[in-house]
């Protein structure tokens, strides 16, 4: 006998990697092995250094590549998948010759990455 698939209620599947946003949780807590003021600290550092560097990179200055090496490296560091991901694509585009879309989504994923943080920092 064949069941009547209609009468089941289906339930919607988790994705198959959880998204944690703008800051990857899990990696921030490896990353610090767990210390939350530590985290805390990063966090903050990373959003005001983020900042900073993007603000460098708005006149795409002759070291522009290493900025955005820089600032994937530190994303990278706390969780900030997005915004390293868009760092690389920076250093990718600057290689082209063509940045102003990569610069775009780098303020972006900068931008939400910090609106995370903001909320984060203000949870505690």
């Amino acid at each position: 006998m064949i069941p009547d698939l209609s009468r089941i209620e289906w339930m919607p599947s988790p994705p198959l990697v959880p998204d944690d946003g703008p800051i990857s949780l899990d990696l921030l807590r490896r990353m610090t092995l767990g210390d939350t003021e530590l985290e805390r600290e990063v966090l903050a550092m990373f959003s005001t250094q983020a900042v900073r560097l993007l603000e460098r990179l708005q006149v795409l200055p002759e070291d522009a590549a290493s900025v955005a090496h820089t600032l994937k490296g530190s994303a990278r560091a706390i969780g900030a998948l997005d915004v390293a991901d868009a760092a690389e694509g920076l250093e990718a585009a600057l290689r082209t010759g063509d940045p102003a879309d990569a610069l775009a989504w780098l303020g972006t994923a900068v931008a939400q990455a910090r609106a995370a943080i903001s909320d984060m920092l203000g949870a505690a």
